[in-house]
């Protein structure tokens, strides 16, 4: 901790940090021990965040991650879509093909911006909003992907006709940026994706990735 840092802040943080980390929550005790600190302390901790319903507890004395956390997660997505518009912007007009961001929303993925190309004569309509299992599409399976090789870069994931008869999907994760788990892809209508797309798809996404960190 540094003078210009808050300790009971990045206590408290800690906290929602831990609870977030577990499906079943963790008890006064379990905390204290974790954190390092005195039951005293955590009571005081959670009493305030409970507060702001940043967490809750159930009959069991159990601290959880509470509501509130879920209405803070929801302005995260405007954040996201802002930064990486640029990059969607010009992959739509370099490929010619509708160009998305798809973050992972519980087993979902959820496409959360999306850009099409001003110069075709047809593209495919996809539109921000969009949810799919994770298991398919090109952008959940990316994101699949990176989290079975958290290690190394997966490159580009294709796929034909799994949303949508007909349609192509290309994409690669986001890697390296803390706290967001997504993709950026193209979709589009062919037989296959062109050979030059998976390297143009995989550098939007890099663009991307450099943007949110």
């Amino acid at each position: 901790m540094t003078a210009e840092t808050s300790q009971t802040l990045d206590r408290g943080l800690r906290v929602l940090k831990l609870l977030a980390d577990t499906d079943h929550g963790l008890t006064v005790t379990e905390l204290a021990l974790r954190l390092g600190v005195n039951r005293t302390v955590v009571y005081r901790l959670l009493a305030t965040l409970e507060q702001h319903a940043l967490i809750r507890r159930d009959l069991g004395g159990r601290a959880r991650v509470g509501l509130g956390v879920l209405r803070l997660g929801r302005q995260v997505h405007p954040l996201v879509r802002e930064a990486a518009l640029p990059a969607l912007r010009s992959l739509a007009e370099d490929i010619g093909a509708t160009a998305h961001l798809t973050l992972v929303d519980g087993a979902d993925a959820l496409a959360v911006a999306v850009v099409e190309p001003t110069w075709t004569d047809y593209h495919v309509a996809y539109r921000a909003g969009f949810r799919y299992p994770l298991d398919r599409g090109a952008a959940g399976k990316a994101i699949l992907a990176a989290r079975q090789h958290p290690m190394a870069d997966p490159g580009c994931t294709l796929t034909h006709g799994e949303l949508e008869a007909g349609a192509c999907g290309a994409a690669a994760p986001l890697l390296g940026v803390t706290g967001v788990e997504g993709s950026v892809g193209v979709v589009m209508l062919a037989e296959a994706v062109p050979e030059r797309v998976g390297p143009r798809v995989v550098d939007a996404a890099r663009e991307v990735a450099e943007a949110l960190r």
